[in-house]
């Protein structure tokens, strides 16, 4: 074999790990739930194997599903808004942070090191009747009987934003940072002010960071089912909600499997054209 035969397959031989656990934990599976989701659940329980467009016209034409995906929309842009009005600031002082800097970013990574679940449900214990804030109220006197904070959506907003929030800041914070400050120096010895160098320097640099964390925030929010789960209500479920329902608990793994490709689908069509306006070489900044 040539030298250049050997060059042109070093890269795809070093891939090759990369490519296969791709493949075997991604494409295979949901090459599983595409195929599923065309079968049949029947009334004794089982699948029945075949190509079947029950599942799909169930899940397209139902207004239940319809009005639930729109609420999941609707939630995770809220939250993703809530995010980048708190994470911004946040990210900015960090960014311009001089010698903490390493030590507010570590202050930002110790919510990874919990569980995502553990710090969901700590939530009960600060909101609930007998939790943190009601037991203040009381004693202090502002309130004679408990009040009921959990269990709607404002609290799976709540939810969401503290699981979310971080993800916002560093995205932000890496857009910002590598902005040059000289840059505001320049803008405010030719007559702005600071706000309006930031306005006007500052911000539209670094939007293509706060696009980023707006999207990452965007899809994991509108694809989560646990803070739902542990802080909504029965009114308060969202799409992923549907799809966990339908495969734990129905055990209807073709409807479950059809609802989870329409999810993907929606979102990938989010991230599509984020990737065509913007790119994703923003997002992996972020990410890494």
């Amino acid at each position: 074999m040539s030298v250049e035969a050997r060059e042109a397959r070093q890269p795809w031989i070093l891939l090759t790990p990369a490519l296969t656990a791709v493949t075997l934990l991604l494409f295979v599976p949901l090459a599983f739930i595409v195929v599923y989701s065309f079968w049949l659940r029947t009334a004794t329980g089982a699948d029945e194997v075949g190509f079947y467009l029950d599942n799909w016209r169930e899940a397209l034409t139902d207004p239940f599903y319809r009005d639930i995906l729109l609420n999941t929309l609707k939630i995770a842009f809220i939250t993703t808004l809530v995010c980048a009005l708190m994470g911004y600031p946040a990210a900015y002082f960090i960014a311009r942070s001089r010698g903490n800097k390493a030590l507010l970013l570590l202050l930002l990574m110790l919510p990874f090191w919990i569980s995502y679940i553990i710090r969901t449900m700590s939530w009960i214990n600060i909101l609930g009747v007998s939790g943190a804030f009601n037991t203040a109220f009381m004693t202090i006197g502002i309130i004679d009987e408990p009040i009921q904070m959990l269990y709607n959506e404002t609290t799976v907003i709540l939810g969401l934003v503290h699981f979310l929030l971080p993800f916002m800041i560093l995205n932000v914070f890496v857009s910002v940072d590598g902005i040059d400050t000289n840059l505001e120096d320049a803008a405010t010895s030719l007559g702005a002010t600071r706000w309006q160098a930031f306005v006007q320097v500052t911000l539209p640099l670094s939007l293509p960071g706060l696009a980023a964390g707006s999207l990452l925030c965007f899809v994991l929010g509108a694809g989560t089912y646990i803070t739902p789960l542990v802080l909504g209500g029965p009114t308060d479920a969202m799409f992923a909600n549907l799809v966990f329902e339908a495969i734990i608990t129905q055990l209807n793994w073709p409807m479950g499997s059809a609802l989870s490709l329409m999810l993907l689908v929606v979102l990938g069509v989010l991230v599509m054209i984020y990737n065509r306006y913007l790119g994703m070489a923003q997002l992996m900044k972020g990410l890494g």
